[in-house]
């Protein structure tokens, strides 16, 4: 039978979704906004015919935005006016230093200026050098900078357009961060160090750090076995934009994927468990309460969607899961689409609390050329850079995918953790997970 094919790449379900949740506005976890989309997206759960459609909440550290600048003697270099915002879970704070360009902001280059940091207010790129062997999360280089003794923190754009970069510093242990930081456009970014590096400075931060609640939206479909399949993404966004790549395209897809799923329902041969988390970007927060409350025997695969949708190739990031990158072939195959395969080790979002304890897990996005978040975490994460075929064609790819790993007989084998840590350590990444507080591992 090929009929669910034409019907989901004829289906409105899914698109509708993602035009509700980027209409809603701010989804920053916690907040009005992100209640909204948790309740448009069960309510999307039940309406295609999942069953059980609920919102589990908990409670986190809130954050509020209020006003932040950089200044030099009383005169502003950057503010709200489209050059300069505070990254979320910053403290509210002021800090003056003399300002310090630490380029990329890499190990190596934290390690040669170090004589300088201390007490100073540092300035990084979001990006690293195409020559680079590894991603250098703002994380990294936040506590690096933090380690240093730096007195503030800007986070300089490498996308050109006047959009200053979001994105929390926060830690599970330490939910605000020890120093202000910021984000800047890349103009203002160039235009700061080109005229006042080795000046003062001032980083100034207003804020509101209110206890909150978020939650996470829950349904199933297929028959009721003990192994089911977790399908997921994240309904938090940032409160600069209308996340609709991150991730409102990722939770309207697996929205998709079950009003698919809904119509093919006896064929399922293994429960399909859907989960659209909330608090993914201030520290994986819904997704590490559910993983940490599962049985890792029960869990068969996690597909996590994050992030797609902007690009037209579908990307599998697999974590060295022999099974997922077959089943990912077979996909490839079966369709003759191109879906990339990667098996490095992505240690975010919210596939990541499953896999790291050996539950095999597969972390979807659309593939771009680009390294980074391209317009993610900006103000220009909004629907006019999607495209409905896109969600269509992922949406169709992804329901196959996930019929064919709850088919009796495919089984996933749980996933050994030193191999996990020996790949992260590898590849440098453990160093900064470390850093950051984000090692689950144990040493040996």
């Amino acid at each position: 039978m090929t009929e669910w094919i034409g019907d989901t790449f004829t289906s409105d379900v899914g698109w509708n979704h993602l035009e509700a949740l980027a209409d809603v506005g701010n989804r920053m976890a916690g907040s009005d906004g992100e209640r909204a989309g948790l309740e448009l997206t069960r309510d999307a759960f039940a309406a295609v015919g999942a069953r059980n459609a609920r919102i589990e909440a908990f409670e986190i550290q809130g954050w509020e935005r209020g006003d932040s600048a950089v200044s030099r003697d009383g005169d502003t270099l950057a503010a709200g006016d489209g050059s300069c915002i505070a990254l979320p879970r910053s403290p509210d704070a002021t800090a003056t230093g003399e300002l310090v360009d630490v380029g990329y902001g890499t190990p190596e280059e934290f390690e040669s200026a170090a004589a300088e940091i201390e007490d100073s207010i540092v300035v990084v790129s979001t990006t690293v050098p195409d020559e680079f062997d590894r991603f250098v999360h703002r994380r990294e280089k936040y506590y690096r900078a933090v380690d240093a003794g730096a007195a503030g923190f800007v986070f300089a754009n490498h996308v050109e357009g006047g959009l200053p970069p979001t994105g929390s510093i926060g830690s599970e242990t330490e939910p605000i961060g020890a120093i202000p930081a910021v984000g800047v456009s890349k103009e203002a970014g160039a235009r700061l160090t080109r005229r006042y590096e080795g000046e003062e400075v001032t980083v100034d931060i207003d804020c509101a750090t209110p206890d909150a609640t978020s939650g996470t939206a829950f349904a199933e479909l297929g028959p009721d076995t003990d192994e089911y399949l977790l399908v997921s993404s994240h309904v938090d966004a940032h409160d600069i934009a209308e996340g609709a790549m991150d991730n409102g395209a990722g939770t309207a897809t697996i929205v998709e994927v079950a009003r698919a799923l809904a119509d093919r329902e006896g064929e399922l041969e293994t429960r399909v468990r859907f989960a659209a988390f909330g608090a993914e970007e201030v520290g994986l927060v819904g997704s590490s309460k559910t993983a940490d409350g599962v049985d890792p025997g029960a869990v068969g695969a996690v597909v996590n969607v994050d992030s797609n949708v902007f690009g037209r190739t579908l990307k599998l990031d697999h974590h060295g899961f022999d099974e997922l990158e077959a089943a990912g072939e077979r996909l490839r195959e079966r369709f003759d689409h191109p879906v990339a395969l990667g098996g490095e080790i992505v240690p975010h979002s919210d596939h990541w609390p499953f896999v790291q304890r050996g539950i095999p897990g597969y972390m979807v996005s659309g593939e771009t050329e680009d390294r980074g978040r391209g317009w993610g975490h900006t103000a220009a994460d909004t629907l006019d850079k999607l495209d409905v075929r896109n969600l269509r064609e992922q949406s169709i790819l992804l329901t196959a995918l996930v019929v064919d790993l709850g088919r009796e007989g495919v089984s996933v084998d749980r996933g050994d953790t030193d191999r996990i840590a020996a790949e992260l350590e590898s590849t440098g990444a453990a160093t900064g997970m470390k850093l950051t507080g984000d090692w689950p591992f144990r040493s040996k």
